[in-house]
């Protein structure tokens, strides 16, 4: 077992995000994440949620992250 659990997961590793339209290709998850998460904490209503919603993907280590129903 891992005693370092960012070993599990690549630093760098590309994914795509769709939220509210927008698509975008990011090279550094890390940089993905920490912008989701201020969207988050910026702003509120249907936009906080859509941005939640990606930022939550991308938690669990999904490559293509998106607040759009399936």
């Amino acid at each position: 077992m891992l005693a370092i659990p960012e070993l599990a997961m690549p630093r760098t590793r590309k994914v795509t995000t769709v939220c509210n339209g927008r698509r975008d290709v990011w090279t550094d998850y890390e940089e993905a994440k920490a912008y989701f998460l201020e969207m988050m904490m910026s702003t509120g209503g249907e936009e906080h949620e859509r941005a939640e919603c990606v930022y939550i993907q991308l938690l669990h280590g999904l490559d293509e992250c998106s607040d759009e129903d399936e």
